[in-house]
C-alpha cells in the first residue's frame, strides 16, 4: 500500500458537531473551495452517505469521482475509498475525531491518492500534504465560524 499522509488539527467544538459538518457532504461546496458539486447517490439506514459523487475543480486539477463511505458506529470516524474517478485511480481517506478534556476535538486526517498519470513520489506526498492541510483548515473555519 502507498504511504499515507497524516495531518491533524484541533477544532474548538465537541466531536459530534465536527462530525455533523463532515457528514453533511452536500454542503461541501459552501465551504470546500475546490468542491463544485457533491451529490449523495445512496444512503445508509441512518441517513448518512453510502456513496457520493464529487465534482472537483482545484485550478489545474479537475476531477469527477465517486467515493464509498464507512462510518464508525461510535460517530468518531469515517473512512472512504474511491469507486470510480476520471483523474484518480485511488483515494483512501479517514477522518478520526478525538474528544479532548477541554471540550475541543482533535481531527486526524489520513489520505492516500494515486492518479492515472505518473507522478514522482515527492510531488505526490506534497500534493497530499496541501490537500489535507487545506481540508483541515476549511473544516475548522466551517465548524468554528
Amino acid at each position: 500500500m502507498a504511504d499515507r499522509t497524516q495531518r491533524s488539527i484541533v477544532i474548538d467544538a465537541p466531536s459530534d458537531r465536527v462530525m455533523a459538518v463532515i457528514a453533511d457532504l452536500e454542503s461541501y461546496p459552501e465551504w470546500v473551495s475546490a468542491a463544485r458539486t457533491v451529490e449523495v447517490l445512496d444512503t445508509l439506514p441512518d441517513g448518512r452517505a453510502r456513496t457520493a459523487r464529487f465534482v472537483l475543480d482545484a485550478g489545474v486539477v479537475k476531477d469527477t469521482y465517486i467515493l464509498s463511505y464507512s462510518w464508525r458506529p461510535d460517530g468518531r470516524a469515517v473512512s472512504w475509498s474511491l469507486i470510480d474517478g476520471d483523474l484518480q485511480k485511488t483515494q483512501d481517506g479517514t477522518y478520526e475525531l478525538i474528544g479532548l478534556p477541554d471540550g475541543t476535538t482533535q481531527v486526524v486526517y489520513e489520505l492516500t491518492v494515486d492518479l492515472n498519470i505518473p507522478m514522482i513520489g515527492m510531488f505526490k506526498r506534497k500534493a497530499e500534504k496541501v490537500i489535507t492541510d487545506t481540508a483541515l483548515k476549511e473544516l475548522k473555519k466551517r465548524v468554528e465560524g
